[in-house]
């Protein structure tokens, strides 16, 4: 292994050990924040605590170009790990422990990086993103810091992702009348039978976005997630509650989008809101996104990464993105492998990406 490799192999060691499991996100200033204070030496760091376990930490060397956002909060583990999750294990391919692929082998990579260089490097670590709550990026946004360009770390196999669809999550209720099921309905009668026809809506109006297209995605992704209501098979259900999610395609219009499924059948629903909004990847219309797009590949060329498709999972570069600036995704290890147990990332994915940075702020620093 390489020396890089042996320093971003220990520094992960490290970060794996602490608990930033989200939820519950039990995160503060000091743990794993105290571990980067110190090993980030000649950095000025600000650590900034947004409440509930939301913390960034911002730290800058000279005056760089480019920002790198990595997150530190992991998915909480589940019963199915073979070893501890919080121990690193190495094998002959693979690091074994909890946010190793997603993705406190990043934040490994650029703490060692930060320790083999002395050139301009900017890093914001957060600890929110697997909650969906953007605390912590809005928060550091208000800053409206001066970057040409922002490059957000998650497992993309060591290639530029320049594209990704955004995500909302709504929550909705429709309103029925109790009553004996044993007579004739209207149908406004039953909320059940309201939720049922809206779902076969909702399913056609799905599919008619088939040929829709941006960046080598397609169509809209759509899923009813859990439907509540109804007391018994005799009885006419008063009420049903539907949480479902869609994640468009850049450039489709969310609200409007929005707009359609809350009028999708009469009646309409009683309460509609969504509980979480994020948007794609680029942001902005069609030529705004197409333009963003296009200086989002020009600086993975000018910085020899090589561009990977577009992907379906939502990033926090897409607030980057729709606060102005030229984003693009970048890390080393496979979604396939985050969020499961025994999650890893390979040796030669972490050293190729911290080689990759090396050469950046080397490069930078000439």
């Amino acid at each position: 292994m390489s020396a890089l490799l042996d320093d971003t192999l220990r520094h992960l060691r490290a970060l794996v050990s602490y608990d930033t499991r989200n939820p519950p996100r039990e995160i503060g200033t000091g743990g794993i924040f105290d571990y980067l204070r110190e090993n980030l030496p000649g950095f000025d760091v600000t650590v900034t605590d947004f409440g509930a376990g939301a913390v960034n930490l911002y730290a800058v060397r000279g005056q760089p170009k480019v920002l790198f956002n990595v997150h530190l909060d992991t998915v909480p583990d589940s019963p199915h790990w073979t070893a501890d999750p919080h121990l690193l294990r190495v094998t002959e391919g693979r690091a074994i422990g909890l946010g190793a692929c997603d993705i406190k082998g990043a934040a490994a990579a650029l703490v060692a990086v930060a320790n083999a260089t002395q050139g301009d490097m900017a890093l914001l670590l957060s600890t929110d993103e697997e909650a969906n709550d953007a605390r912590c990026i809005e928060g550091f946004l208000k800053q409206k810091p001066a970057y040409d360009a922002v490059i957000v770390a998650e497992p993309t196999k060591g290639e530029a992702v320049l594209a990704h669809r955004g995500i909302h999550s709504v929550q909705m209720r429709f309103k029925g009348s109790a009553g004996h099921a044993s007579g004739e309905q209207k149908p406004s009668d039953s909320a059940l039978h309201q939720a049922m026809r809206w779902g076969s809506a909702a399913l056609d109006f799905v599919e008619k976005q088939a040929h829709e297209r941006f960046g080598g995605l397609t169509g809209l992704r759509f899923n009813i997630g859990k439907v509540e209501g109804g007391i018994k098979a005799n009885m006419i259900a008063p009420t049903a509650d539907i949480r479902f999610g869609f994640r468009p395609l850049p450039t489709m219009a969310p609200d409007q989008m929005l707009e359609t499924f809350r009028t999708l059948v009469e009646p309409q629903p009683v309460a509609f809101g969504e509980t979480f909004r994020g948007d794609s990847l680029p942001a902005g219309d069609t030529a705004t996104a197409e333009a963003r797009r296009l200086a989002a590949r020009d600086l993975a060329d000018e910085l020899d990464i090589p561009i990977g498709n577009a992907v379906d999972f939502w990033t926090e570069a897409a607030l980057f993105s729709a606060a102005g600036y030229i984003c693009f995704v970048y890390g080393p290890g496979d979604i396939a492998q985050a969020h499961t147990a025994d999650e890893w990332v390979a040796l030669s994915q972490l050293q190729h990406y911290a080689e990759t940075i090396y050469r950046i702020i080397d490069r930078g620093s000439a």
